[in-house]
């Protein structure tokens, strides 16, 4: 009987783990799609190489992020916070623009958090350094292809969009700057 209890708990803990695993994995799909549609002429800003949204293609949108921990994996991309460059209008946390000396970022939709990270800062690390950024925007995730978003397709669900003294400060040559696989946690 004893052993019969320890195997049933060991099953019921299995079961549990892997329903965990598998709930963690499927909790951010995409919530759906976006058609693509030429930008009019001279309408998408290509600074720092960024996409433009192709006629006719399907874009995933997402209203989610992969869950944040002390080590969260993602993609840190380059942008521009300032007025007239390729991040489009103010920053969605301060309604300011800022230069690229600042260390900031936008994060995709999901890890914004509906503003919860406004103004508070994350650390990121990557290419054996590690710098401390404020978040200042949102990456979109769920919209794009729009003059709203520049004309560009929605961001992925794991972006940290950083400005140029982020990559700088992680020690990455400006023509090796654009993506660049890191971890960042909340500071």
């Amino acid at each position: 009987m004893k052993s019969f209890s320890i195997v049933f708990l060991l099953t019921c803990f299995v079961f549990f783990v892997t329903d965990c695993f598998v709930v963690e994995a499927g909790t951010c799909e995409p919530s759906g799609k976006i058609r693509g549609q030429k930008p009019p002429p001279n309408k998408c800003n290509r600074a720092h190489d960024s996409d433009c949204c192709e006629q006719g293609k399907l874009y995933d949108v997402y209203k989610c992020s992969p869950q944040v921990s002390n080590r969260t994996k993602a993609t840190l991309t380059l942008n521009g916070f300032g007025d007239g460059e390729d991040g489009g209008g103010p920053s969605e946390c301060d309604d300011k623009y800022h230069s690229d000396d600042e260390l900031v970022v936008a994060l995709s939709t999901g890890w914004f958090d509906r503003k919860k990270r406004c103004l508070k800062f994350i650390n990121i690390h990557g290419n054996g350094k590690s710098v401390r950024a404020k978040v200042v925007d949102e990456c979109d995730s769920t919209m794009g292809c729009d003059g709203e978003h520049d004309y560009q397709p929605p961001c992925a669900n794991n972006i940290v969009d950083a400005s140029d003294a982020v990559w700088a400060a992680l020690g990455v040559s400006e023509d090796d700057r654009g993506e660049m696989e890191i971890y960042w946690s909340d500071a």
